[in-house]
């Protein structure tokens, strides 16, 4: 786990003053039997209530430096552990922003929000535990040894009976309890699955009546978290109880075999009443021993989730030098081939060129390979094997957030933001100013329906957009990406719910504002690629034909069976 080395360097200071505070508070506990056994065997057998009051007062003296040592304590522990698990969260984040999408797919979406948050938080409880309680309970448990071996060396030899018998019970609890944990997270992974799943897709659910299936799903999966907490929670609490039982049953031998040193007058009565109290006291920390090695045990599991996130090797990181994106946008693809990481191929022996100010369609039957090809331009997968370059240069050689600056991609499934419309074809280019937001709003034909909303461009869309049709969404994100102004622009199926009309604007409008730029429009409509200066047929992900409408007619069976189911035999 070497990435808490960050937050050891940092911390640590804080931390250590932590400790600092809870040693001098367990000092004060510590001393309190001891003052007291003096009372009663000095102050109380003598009558001398001087020495009770002089005692008395001492007493009260240390307590108050204890409480000044716990407020510290409690202060300082919040402060640091929030803090780092704060960091800790944004540490993580940036690591998953940071993901290519091969690296995003090793992992579970679910399973990434839960270490974010579940797991996180488990590791701040046990921080926060270590500088609460965890450091305290040893201190007190080693003292109160010392402590009561200086009242009577034998009558100590019950306490490291004790001790070395829980030893082997706390032992015991982490090496069973710690794979159930594993378990449980995995388990929490999957109910998180289910929720999310259903909140995504809540529309179909409702659409298709699936309420009463999703519910049995959800079921499943939080019955499968129940069992397998609770049975967790049952191996670990077998040995509580075990621990508190072996603790009794050494405190019960301390007031016996006490009561005979009594008897034979070898003790004292104020020293059977320290001798219990540190008993009272080892028991108590003992169990608080006990509890944050349960704790550890929950947060290791936890820790090695979340530093599985930080040892993902991304795939897009270059192993060669970065250059900067320059030139006007010409793309290559040589002898392009790419696999996913089962093995399944998806693009093969895939050449051709997009020189600048050129509109490329991209066209074929659903599962070709059409959006997987314009992933490898912005690097979202690596090609298997061959190369693409843009303006000459291997884009594994440039900087990646250089070449994503330079590309704009509308994608397959419209995704919009909470907040206002104005703000989300801002994500475009933050700071864009209003005239170019009417700009690309108006190439991408969101004028026409946003001028029918009472507050234009400030008009609030909910989560997702809920609130706008599918066309009003994919027109939105269209002018995203136009703002941006890109040398690259790919546009992947993006008006498959806009009207035929609409898009016949758009199409025109395009035409004209992509000449000084590299466009790739992929469809499934032919209408939407005919226009094409170049048109690219993919079929099964392999090359199958390429050129214009005119000669893709002729020479590509393909094309001309799309064609033809399309627009119709009288139309060639």
């Amino acid at each position: 786990m070497k990435y808490m080395k960050k937050y050891v360097d940092k911390y640590w200071k804080g931390f250590s003053l932590a400790i600092i505070c809870l040693t001098v508070e367990a000092l004060c506990d510590l001393m309190q039997p001891t003052i007291m056994s003096k009372i009663v065997d000095i102050g109380v057998a003598d009558k001398n209530m001087d020495y009770i009051v002089k005692k008395g007062l001492l007493m009260l003296g240390i307590t108050a430096i204890g409480a000044v040592g716990a407020s510290g304590r409690n202060i300082l522990s919040g402060t640091v552990s929030q803090n780092f698990s704060a960091e800790l969260r944004e540490d993580l984040f940036k690591k998953v922003q940071s993901f290519s999408f091969e690296s995003i797919d090793k992992f579970e979406r679910s399973s990434l929000i839960t270490r974010l948050t579940n797991d996180v938080t488990q590791i701040q409880n046990f921080v926060n535990g270590l500088m609460r309680i965890a450091v305290k309970a040893p201190i007190i448990c080693i003292g109160s040894i010392i402590m009561a071996s200086r009242l009577n060396l034998r009558l100590s030899s019950i306490i490291f009976v004790v001790i070395l018998i829980v030893v082997i019970l706390i032992f015991l609890n982490m090496s069973i309890g710690y794979p159930y944990f594993i378990k449980v997270q995995q388990a929490l992974d999957r109910v998180n699955s289910v929720m999310r799943e259903f909140l995504s897709g809540v529309r179909v659910v409702k659409a298709f009546n699936r309420s009463d299936y999703e519910n049995k799903r959800f079921k499943t999966s939080n019955e499968e978290l129940g069992a397998l907490s609770t049975r967790a929670m049952q191996v670990m609490s077998i040995f509580s109880p075990g621990i508190n039982l072996v603790v009794n049953v050494g405190i019960v031998s301390v007031l016996w075999i006490g009561g005979l040193y009594v008897n034979s007058g070898n003790m004292k009565v104020g020293q059977i009443i320290a001798f219990t109290n540190y008993m009272t006291q080892i028991l108590y920390s003992i169990m608080i021993i006990s509890a944050v090695f349960n704790t550890f045990v929950r947060s290791k599991a936890s820790a090695n989730r979340i530093s599985e996130i930080f040892e993902e090797k991304n795939s897009s990181d270059s192993d060669r030098g970065v250059l900067k994106f320059k030139g006007r946008g010409k793309i290559e693809f040589e002898n392009v081939n790419f696999s996913y990481a089962n093995g399944h191929k998806v693009i093969e022996d895939i050449s051709f060129t997009c020189i600048p100010g050129e509109t490329v369609g991209i066209i074929g039957a659903t599962g070709s390979g059409k959006s997987t090809l314009v992933n490898l331009i912005p690097r979202f997968y690596n090609v298997t094997s061959g190369i693409i370059k843009i303006d000459g240069v291997d884009i594994k050689d440039m900087d990646e957030k250089m070449l994503r600056d330079r590309i704009a991609l509308v994608p397959q499934e419209t995704i919009l933001f909470t907040g206002s419309v104005l703000e989300n074809i801002r994500w475009g280019k933050e700071g864009a100013s209003l005239e170019e937001v009417k700009e690309a709003a108006e190439i991408a034909e969101v004028n026409e329906f946003i001028s029918k909303f009472p507050e234009k461009y400030d008009t609030r869309l909910g989560q997702g957009g809920v609130n706008f049709s599918g066309g009003q969404k994919q027109r939105v994100s269209i002018a995203r990406a136009l703002v941006k102004r890109p040398t690259i622009l790919i546009l992947d199926d993006c008006t498959s719910a806009v009207d035929a009309a609409t898009e016949t604007r758009i199409r025109k409008k395009l035409k004209k504002y992509s000449n000084y730029l590299t466009c790739i429009i992929i469809a499934q409509k032919i209408s939407s690629v005919i226009s094409a200066d170049k048109i690219i047929v993919l079929n099964d992900g392999k090359l199958a034909g390429m050129g214009s409408h005119e000669d893709l007619i002729k020479s590509c069976q393909v094309y001309k069976d799309i064609f033809l189911s399309q627009v119709g035999k009288g139309k060639v």
